[in-house]
């Protein structure tokens, strides 16, 4: 079953993830579950409109959090887009919207943009996310790839050269091979193409191209040969038509799993995912109970049920305090190389 915009199913193999005790990336020691946002509250007396986009990535949790905060606040009408991280942050520092979903970390040239449009940001860290490689399940040869075979693949030069699962590894099937990724708007885009190609947006273009992760489901579904790449959450509300293969970044084959990514040997394709919310917005009685409501213990659950990894207590507790605090800008502005949230977190005390 695809992911609905207007119904999710509740993923419960990763349901237990709002009590896992752990940490998230390489290096980083687990610590405990989810927290809450003290003083959030799940009902609010305010009234008018909340204008979301951006990530397709975030959007099955934005549409989850949406679906359950208009139960209670009947009087507030929360509309959830899914334009691409890149198109969500155009939208946002236009001030076209409130709150956007990023499946990746601000960038230089959009903060710019902001401060052009006059647009102070909050910058949220709401969960983690395993990037997952897909193949069809048919291609049963298929199993692993090694970091350096997914470059080989989706590297500009295998642009009409690598068009057969047999140029990739002589031991893969003679097949020919159909490739479904990210839109050039996405910040899976942006991610994918850093840490495998390693230059970000530096890809083959001669691929079947999407910000609408469900089209590059049912691409790789449809072909023996597919290959996809994007969010944990597509893969596993369609795992009965589409195989997840592992990764081998030089220490062996990992799988995409909640596991994997609290112990920190999914790499390198786990990355924290974003919610930006206009400071100025923030003032709106709509829009800080939408976002209250967001970061509540109780709609933690909606992480989980979506396929995604809560943040452990340690690291939301330090993103509850940026949050109320109004402390603006990005954590990511200047980070070194391979820093990861624990440590931008910790710094930015």
């Amino acid at each position: 079953m695809l992911v609905q915009k207007k119904s999710l199913v509740a993923i419960t193999s990763l349901a237990t993830l709002s009590i896992i005790m752990s940490g998230c990336q390489s290096g980083e020691t687990p610590k405990g579950g989810s927290t809450a946002s003290p003083g959030a509250t799940t009902t609010s007396n305010a009234s008018g409109k909340v204008n979301v986009d951006g990530s397709s990535t975030v959007f099955p949790i934005s549409e989850a959090m949406a679906e359950e905060f208009k139960k209670a606040n009947a009087a507030i009408d929360v509309s959830v887009g899914e334009s691409g991280t890149g198109g969500g942050f155009k939208k946002f520092c236009a001030g076209e919207i409130s709150v956007t979903g990023a499946s990746r970390a601000i960038e230089a040239e959009e903060i710019a943009n902001c401060q052009k449009g006059q647009i102070e940001f909050v910058e949220i860290p709401i969960a983690y996310d395993a990037l997952s490689v897909v193949v069809n399940p048919e291609n049963t040869a298929v199993k692993c790839l090694k970091v350096d075979e997914l470059k080989k693949t989706w590297a500009p030069e295998a642009q009409g050269k690598v068009t057969n699962w047999k140029q990739i590894n002589p031991a893969f099937p003679d097949l020919k091979l159909d490739l479904y990724g990210a839109g050039t708007d996405s910040g899976t885009f942006d991610y994918f193409t850093k840490v495998i190609v390693g230059k970000e947006k530096s890809s083959r273009t001669d691929y079947t191209a999407s910000e609408d992760d469900n089209t590059l489901v049912q691409g790789v579904a449809g072909e023996k040969g597919g290959m996809g790449y994007f969010g944990y959450a597509y893969y596993e509300q369609n795992k009965d038509k589409l195989k997840a293969v592992e990764i081998d970044n030089g220490k062996g084959c990992v799988g995409p799993s909640a596991e994997a990514v609290l112990n920190g040997t999914y790499n390198p394709l786990s990355r924290p995912i974003f919610l930006y919310v206009s400071k100025k917005d923030l003032e709106r009685p709509e829009v800080k109970s939408f976002v209250d409501f967001y970061l509540d213990t109780n709609s933690q659950k909606f992480i989980a049920d979506t396929g995604y990894v809560p943040l452990p207590s340690e690291l939301a507790t330090q993103v509850q305090t940026r949050y109320k605090g109004n402390k603006t800008g990005s954590i990511y502005v200047n980070a070194p190389k391979g820093a990861t949230l624990k440590d931008l977190l910790s710094k930015a005390k």
